[in-house]
């Protein structure tokens, strides 16, 4: 499926920020995130602000190598008032995406990932938030909603991180090999909406395609991409796994950085 353009990611940061604030609102802000055990709620909500904000910061300054912590300004709300904590988080939102739309895609800044670029961190900043909004959900236990093209581009720019990260020598996604194997991940709700993951012996490859794979994870879109990002466990009875269950598990223990 295809990516979203520079302004739609634009649109979709405040948008995802939006659907957060919703989820949180009259929350408890102490509860413990199920799927992100070291933090509370409150906690989780500052990761994203933060994260808005610094990738907003390197956009801003349009900067050439990492940019410190303790160098994005406002890095915390005012009070520990949940309106306070609210605002904070709109307006970091707000704030990066009038800098990447002034920016445009192209521009040049670092990141930690393959693409340098300001378009990098529009597309991260989005599934950053989409990823994060599925544990406040679960804790406060809302409802949750991602359009289809989201869900999908989520997945897909999930298969990047791994595949760059195995490039760069992380030590779990390194042992993504095996000849042989594959994953088949089928939206069974979304026409086209599937991917095959090959295992070779130097690595893993993977393309949009409807094939007989070692292990099959099936359901809705949303529930996959789900359970592809550990938000959702794969014996869920939201989703179908079919064959060497072994497999899916493999992978998932060994793309759990992030």
């Amino acid at each position: 499926m295809s990516r979203l353009t520079h302004d739609q990611y634009c649109d979709e940061i405040i948008a995802r920020t939006d659907a957060l604030r919703a989820t949180i609102r009259g929350a408890d802000l102490g509860a413990t995130v199920p799927t992100c055990p070291d933090w509370n709620l409150r906690e989780l909500v500052l990761h994203v602000g933060r994260a808005h904000r610094w990738a907003g910061e390197i956009v801003r300054t349009r900067a050439t190598e990492v940019v410190p912590d303790d160098q994005v300004p406002d890095s915390a709300p005012g009070s520990d008032d949940p309106a306070a904590l609210d605002a904070w988080l709109a307006d970091g939102a707000a704030g990066t995406v009038e800098a990447l739309r002034a920016a445009g895609p192209e521009q040049k800044v670092w990141s930690w990932g393959w693409e340098g670029s300001t378009g990098f961190w529009a597309r991260r900043m989005v599934h950053e938030t989409i990823v994060h909004h599925a544990d406040a959900a679960l804790t406060a236990r809302t409802g949750y909603e991602v359009a289809p093209e989201l869900a999908a581009d989520t997945i897909e720019e999930w298969l990047e991180i791994v595949a760059f990260a195995r490039a760069a020598g992380d030590r779990e996604a390194a042992e993504l090999t095996g000849a042989g194997r594959s994953i088949h991940l089928h939206a069974t709700d979304v026409p086209g909406a599937e991917w095959l993951i090959e295992f070779g012996e130097d690595g893993f490859a993977w393309r949009s395609a409807h094939e007989k794979a070692t292990v099959a994870l099936r359901g809705p879109l949303t529930d996959v991409m789900l359970v592809f990002n550990r938000r959702l466990a794969p014996d869920s009875d939201r989703v179908e796994v079919l064959g060497d269950a072994e497999l899916l598990d493999f992978w998932l223990e060994r793309a759990a950085f992030g």
